[in-house]
Parts: structure tokens; C-alpha cells; sequence
């Protein structure tokens, strides 16, 4: 169990384990969590019209579940910053589910989701996803939240090569039309997302925040740190 540690620590450095760690365990505390409290509650349909004219295009699914994938490399690759840079990050992403747990439960919100007639490959696919997700949660949207947050935190590192930059941009704007394209969220949930992703990223970056993460984070790393040692 220590040299899989030492291994881990060898690809995640141990000040950015634990952020990485608890991000991914606090979106899901959020998501579940306001679910279960508020989904019985009244939910607000914020649909324009221009979204009731976009057409559903179940071929975004594709995109809907492949960004899984983008979510996990890139929030990997935020993980290997250097320390300042990780927490400064990780503080924003804390941040901003902090807030969507707020709007969930402040203003939930439902969206109207096609009919699924047919048994074709799509139709199934969309209809699954219906089953197992439903119509709640919506505003911000946390998959173009996430999405965007993925290229914030490669977008100035030196190490990363400018063509993956451009190629995490390009991926993030394509789960954008993807939530869209798939009726799963509407135009003013990819919006909410991106700017909030955008502003918290901000507060991250131009704020002491970090700090108040980096005291907890160095406790937990510290405890990695004596598990691995003396592993070759």
C-alpha cells in the first residue's frame, strides 16, 4: 500500500493529493446533497424561447459524458502546479461550489426535456441519462463550471504546450453546446457557470484565501508525506 502512495505521490505531488482529493469529494457532497434536501421543492423553469427553438441533438452526448475524461487530466495537471498555485486554485473551486450550493437551495430550477420516442442508439443514451439525472440543479450549470475552470487552471502554466491550452479551451466551449444541444441545461445555466467559475477563479488568484486552505491542506500533506517514507 505505501510504494502505491509513493507511485500517486510520484504523479500528484502530496501539497496537491488532498485539494485534488476533496474536490471531487465536495462537488459530489454539493450535488447530492442539495438534491436530497430541495428536490422535492418548488423548481423555477428559467427557458427562454430561444431555448425552446435550439433543437435536441443527442449526438452531444458524446461530449456530455466524454468531458469526464477532460475533467479528470486537467484538474490532475492543476494539481501538479507549484503549491501556491494549486491552493489558489483548488480555493476557487471550493468557492464556487460553495456558492451553487447556495443557488440550489435558494432557487432550484427545472428545464423541459424532450419526449424520447425512438429505440435508436441516441434515443437510448438520452434516455438513460434522463432516468439517472434529473431536471434539477441546473443553475449554474457545473459541467461548463467545471468545463471552464479546466482551462483556467492549465491557461498560464508554462509547462503546459500552447496547442493542449487551445485544445482544453476548444473542449470546455464544446460541453458548453453540449448542455445545451442535449436539453440538460439552458442558456442562462451556461452562463451562470462560466461567470462564476470565471469570478472565483479571480478571487482565488487575487486574494488571501488560499491561506485559510493551505494551513488545513499542509496538515493532511504532512500525515502523506511520513505514510510514504522510507518506501523506494
Amino acid at each position: 500500500m505505501k510504494r502505491f502512495w509513493k507511485y500517486v505521490t510520484g504523479t500528484v505531488p502530496a501539497y496537491g493529493l488532498f485539494p485534488l482529493v476533496f474536490s471531487f469529494v465536495f462537488n459530489c457532497l454539493v450535488y447530492s446533497g442539495s438534491r436530497a434536501i430541495a428536490g422535492g421543492w418548488y423548481h423555477h423553469n428559467i427557458e427562454s424561447n430561444l431555448d425552446l427553438r435550439l433543437p435536441f441533438v443527442p449526438q452531444f452526448l458524446i461530449i456530455y459524458f466524454g468531458c469526464y475524461v477532460f475533467w479528470a487530466v486537467n484538474y490532475i495537471l492543476a494539481a501538479r502546479q507549484e503549491r501556491e498555485q494549486v491552493y489558489r486554485f483548488f480555493t476557487a473551486d471550493i468557492i464556487s461550489r460553495c456558492v451553487c450550493l447556495i443557488i440550489f437551495l435558494a432557487y432550484p430550477t427545472t428545464n423541459t426535456r424532450p419526449v424520447i420516442e425512438g429505440n435508436g442508439i441516441w434515443d437510448l443514451l438520452a434516455g438513460w441519462l434522463y432516468s439517472i439525472d434529473a431536471a434539477d440543479n441546473l443553475f449554474p450549470s457545473i459541467h461548463c463550471l467545471v468545463s471552464w475552470f479546466c482551462f483556467l487552471g492549465i491557461k498560464d502554466q508554462k509547462r503546459i504546450p500552447t496547442w493542449y491550452k487551445g485544445v482544453s479551451f476548444t473542449l470546455a466551449v464544446l460541453v458548453f453546446l453540449s448542455t445545451i444541444f442535449t436539453k440538460q441545461h439552458v442558456l442562462v445555466d451556461v452562463a451562470g457557470g462560466v461567470i462564476l467559475a470565471q469570478v472565483c477563479f479571480i478571487l482565488g488568484q487575487k486574494t488571501k484565501l488560499w491561506h485559510i486552505y493551505e494551513r488545513f491542506g499542509t496538515k493532511i500533506e504532512k500525515k502523506i508525506n511520513s505514510y510514504t517514507e522510507g518506501v523506494k
